[in-house]
Protein backbone atom coordinates (compact mmCIF):
# COMPACT_ATOMS: atom_id res chain seq x y z
CA UNK A 1 0.00 0.00 0.00
CA UNK A 2 1.19 3.44 -0.85
CA UNK A 3 0.16 6.47 1.19
CA UNK A 4 0.09 9.94 -0.27
CA UNK A 5 1.02 12.07 2.74
CA UNK A 6 1.36 15.83 2.52
CA UNK A 7 3.28 17.89 5.05
CA UNK A 8 1.29 19.95 7.51
CA UNK A 9 1.90 23.66 7.08
CA UNK A 10 1.16 26.54 9.42
CA UNK A 11 -0.15 28.79 6.67
CA UNK A 12 -3.82 29.24 6.07
CA UNK A 13 -5.47 28.99 2.70
CA UNK A 14 -8.64 30.59 4.06
CA UNK A 15 -8.85 33.74 2.00
CA UNK A 16 -11.77 36.15 2.05
CA UNK A 17 -14.00 36.41 -0.98
CA UNK A 18 -14.46 39.50 -3.15
CA UNK A 19 -17.51 40.62 -1.14
CA UNK A 20 -15.29 40.84 1.96
CA UNK A 21 -13.00 43.36 0.28
CA UNK A 22 -15.91 45.38 -1.11
CA UNK A 23 -17.54 45.53 2.33
CA UNK A 24 -14.23 46.44 4.00
CA UNK A 25 -13.59 49.32 1.56
CA UNK A 26 -17.16 50.66 1.83
CA UNK A 27 -16.90 50.39 5.64
CA UNK A 28 -13.63 52.33 5.54
CA UNK A 29 -15.23 55.11 3.48
CA UNK A 30 -18.23 55.16 5.87
CA UNK A 31 -15.97 55.46 8.91
CA UNK A 32 -13.78 58.14 7.31
CA UNK A 33 -17.01 60.07 6.82
CA UNK A 34 -17.75 59.60 10.53
CA UNK A 35 -14.31 60.93 11.48
CA UNK A 36 -14.87 63.98 9.27
CA UNK A 37 -18.26 64.54 10.92
CA UNK A 38 -16.64 64.36 14.36
CA UNK A 39 -13.82 66.72 13.36
CA UNK A 40 -16.31 69.19 11.86
CA UNK A 41 -18.41 69.26 15.03
CA UNK A 42 -15.34 69.88 17.18
CA UNK A 43 -13.00 71.96 15.01
CA UNK A 44 -15.50 73.81 12.82
CA UNK A 45 -18.19 74.27 15.46
CA UNK A 46 -18.52 78.05 14.91
CA UNK A 47 -18.81 77.67 11.14
CA UNK A 48 -21.44 74.94 11.52
CA UNK A 49 -23.46 77.02 13.98
CA UNK A 50 -23.70 79.90 11.50
CA UNK A 51 -26.00 77.70 9.40
CA UNK A 52 -28.13 76.53 12.37
CA UNK A 53 -31.34 77.81 13.89
CA UNK A 54 -31.38 79.09 17.47
CA UNK A 55 -32.98 75.83 18.63
CA UNK A 56 -30.29 73.74 16.93
CA UNK A 57 -27.53 75.89 18.45
CA UNK A 58 -29.07 75.51 21.91
CA UNK A 59 -29.30 71.73 21.45
CA UNK A 60 -25.72 71.34 20.22
CA UNK A 61 -24.33 73.72 22.87
CA UNK A 62 -26.14 71.80 25.59
CA UNK A 63 -24.47 68.47 24.82
CA UNK A 64 -22.14 67.39 27.65
CA UNK A 65 -18.39 67.01 27.05
CA UNK A 66 -18.59 63.24 27.57
CA UNK A 67 -20.90 63.07 24.52
CA UNK A 68 -18.10 64.43 22.34
CA UNK A 69 -15.60 62.01 23.91
CA UNK A 70 -17.90 59.04 23.25
CA UNK A 71 -18.38 60.30 19.67
CA UNK A 72 -14.58 60.35 19.21
CA UNK A 73 -14.24 56.82 20.61
CA UNK A 74 -17.00 55.59 18.28
CA UNK A 75 -15.55 57.00 15.07
CA UNK A 76 -11.86 56.36 15.73
CA UNK A 77 -12.45 52.79 16.98
CA UNK A 78 -14.58 52.20 13.87
CA UNK A 79 -11.92 53.65 11.58
CA UNK A 80 -9.17 51.58 13.18
CA UNK A 81 -11.43 48.51 13.00
CA UNK A 82 -11.85 49.06 9.26
CA UNK A 83 -8.13 49.45 8.70
CA UNK A 84 -7.50 46.22 10.63
CA UNK A 85 -10.28 44.50 8.66
CA UNK A 86 -8.43 45.46 5.47
CA UNK A 87 -5.23 44.06 7.01
CA UNK A 88 -7.17 40.91 8.03
CA UNK A 89 -6.38 41.30 11.74
CA UNK A 90 -8.55 39.82 14.51
CA UNK A 91 -8.19 42.98 16.58
CA UNK A 92 -10.82 44.49 14.26
CA UNK A 93 -13.55 42.55 16.11
CA UNK A 94 -13.11 44.11 19.59
CA UNK A 95 -12.59 47.54 18.02
CA UNK A 96 -15.92 47.25 16.19
CA UNK A 97 -17.48 46.18 19.50
CA UNK A 98 -16.06 49.25 21.28
CA UNK A 99 -17.32 51.44 18.44
CA UNK A 100 -20.78 49.85 18.65
CA UNK A 101 -21.05 50.38 22.41
CA UNK A 102 -19.90 54.01 22.06
CA UNK A 103 -22.44 54.57 19.26
CA UNK A 104 -25.26 53.10 21.35
CA UNK A 105 -24.36 55.43 24.25
CA UNK A 106 -23.98 58.47 22.01
CA UNK A 107 -27.11 57.89 19.94
CA UNK A 108 -29.15 56.78 22.93
CA UNK A 109 -28.40 60.06 24.66
CA UNK A 110 -29.08 62.04 21.47
CA UNK A 111 -32.46 60.37 20.88
CA UNK A 112 -33.80 59.97 24.41
CA UNK A 113 -32.14 62.60 26.62
CA UNK A 114 -32.29 65.65 24.35
CA UNK A 115 -34.97 67.47 22.35
CA UNK A 116 -33.34 66.35 19.09
CA UNK A 117 -36.59 64.98 17.67
CA UNK A 118 -38.41 68.24 18.42
CA UNK A 119 -35.61 70.36 16.92
CA UNK A 120 -34.66 68.21 13.91
CA UNK A 121 -37.81 66.16 13.31
CA UNK A 122 -37.40 62.81 11.52
CA UNK A 123 -33.78 63.65 10.64
CA UNK A 124 -32.92 63.23 14.32
CA UNK A 125 -33.93 59.56 14.12
CA UNK A 126 -32.96 58.45 10.60
CA UNK A 127 -29.20 59.00 10.75
CA UNK A 128 -28.71 57.57 14.26
CA UNK A 129 -30.64 54.42 13.29
CA UNK A 130 -28.53 54.06 10.15
CA UNK A 131 -25.31 54.52 12.14
CA UNK A 132 -26.44 51.94 14.73
CA UNK A 133 -27.41 49.47 11.99
CA UNK A 134 -24.05 49.81 10.22
CA UNK A 135 -22.17 49.42 13.53
CA UNK A 136 -24.09 46.24 14.39
CA UNK A 137 -23.44 44.87 10.91
CA UNK A 138 -19.70 45.63 11.04
CA UNK A 139 -19.31 44.01 14.44
CA UNK A 140 -21.08 40.79 13.43
CA UNK A 141 -19.49 40.74 9.98
CA UNK A 142 -15.99 41.03 11.46
CA UNK A 143 -16.85 38.37 14.05
CA UNK A 144 -18.01 36.05 11.26
CA UNK A 145 -14.88 36.78 9.22
CA UNK A 146 -12.79 35.85 12.24
CA UNK A 147 -14.70 32.60 12.74
CA UNK A 148 -14.18 31.71 9.06
CA UNK A 149 -10.44 32.13 9.54
CA UNK A 150 -10.19 35.21 7.33
CA UNK A 151 -8.63 37.25 10.13
CA UNK A 152 -5.29 36.44 11.74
Amino acid sequence: MKYNLKPITMTTTNKPNVAYWIIAVIALIWNIRGVFQYLSTTLLKDEMMEAMTEEQIALMSGLPMWHSIVFAIAVFAGLLGCLLLLLRKKLAVPLFFVSLIAILIQMGYWLFATDSMVVYGNEAVIMPLLVITVAIFLYYYSKGASQKGWLR
